[in-house]
């Protein structure tokens, strides 16, 4: 799918990199182009950006205030992008789809566009998504509604489940399975030995997470094998630490 692309900052020179970067990456639109928090939430509301390349110093608003400020349920995807590693957390904390070190290299900006498009694609879906009777669930498997029927979802596939509203996205390696249910009611049928709850919309197969990422102010992000990395909510931290046997202080 084609990406309308946003581009926010206050140093002209900064977004004349990222039009020349974006201008290598195919299948995206930049649509404008906004210098300051204030002008770049006009923009959004105007413009529809499908995401925005958001820098987070910046006069009248910073991005962060402003990521905090649009509703949920209709925001773009949002990279930041800054030369400070301190505001990772706070990128996290508003479900930013990644954050971006100056001066930008282009694979990274690549790849940040990809999570980005994928992210929106799965919305998308949720979206135009029918309504679907909720099935049972076992501890070995998740019966999933699609056009054709009904899918079983292996619980033993399934690398990290992802909160959508009344729905749930159960991410595998190959693709992503959007399910009907809240997570309340899923955390009572999976095994907490095979997914564990780490943030209040998110659980994650343990045997799937090869790193683990220190984001500052006590909280950790786990790195799962894709190279997805999943912020753990501070509530849930030393639980998450003691399942994976790291110390308290290794945080």
């Amino acid at each position: 799918m084609e990406l309308k692309v946003l581009l926010v900052d206050d140093e002209p020179a900064a977004l004349e990199r990222l039009s020349a970067l974006f201008a290598q990456i195919p299948d995206t639109r930049l649509v404008g182009v906004a210098r300051n928090g204030r002008e770049a939430g006009q923009a959004i509301a105007e413009l529809s950006p499908d995401l925005v390349m958001l820098d987070i110093q910046m006069p009248e608003l910073s991005g962060l205030a402003l990521a905090s400020q649009l509703p949920v349920g209709a925001r773009p995807e949002i990279v930041f992008v800054t030369a400070f590693e301190v505001y990772a957390a706070d990128a996290f904390a508003v479900e930013a789809a990644d954050y971006l070190l100056k001066p930008v290299r282009f694979d990274r900006l690549r790849q940040a566009v990809e999570r980005a498009r994928r992210r929106r694609t799965l919305q998308k879906a949720f979206e135009q998504a029918e309504a679907a009777p909720v099935r049972d669930n076992d501890l070995d498997g998740i019966w999933v509604a699609t056009r054709q029927g009904h899918v079983r979802v292996a619980v033993s596939e399934i690398d990290w489940i992802e909160a959508a509203k009344d729905y749930v996205l159960l991410h595998t390696a190959t693709r992503s399975h959007i399910h009907r249910i809240t997570m309340s009611a899923l955390e009572q049928g999976l095994d907490p030995n095979k997914m564990i709850r780490v943030h209040r919309s998110a659980f994650v197969s343990p045997d799937r997470v090869e790193a683990v990422n220190r984001l500052g102010k006590g909280l950790i992000a786990l790195v799962l094998r894709d190279g997805v990395a999943v912020p753990v909510g501070p509530t849930y931290v030393k639980a998450v630490q003691a399942r994976l046997g790291l110390a308290a202080e290794e945080a």
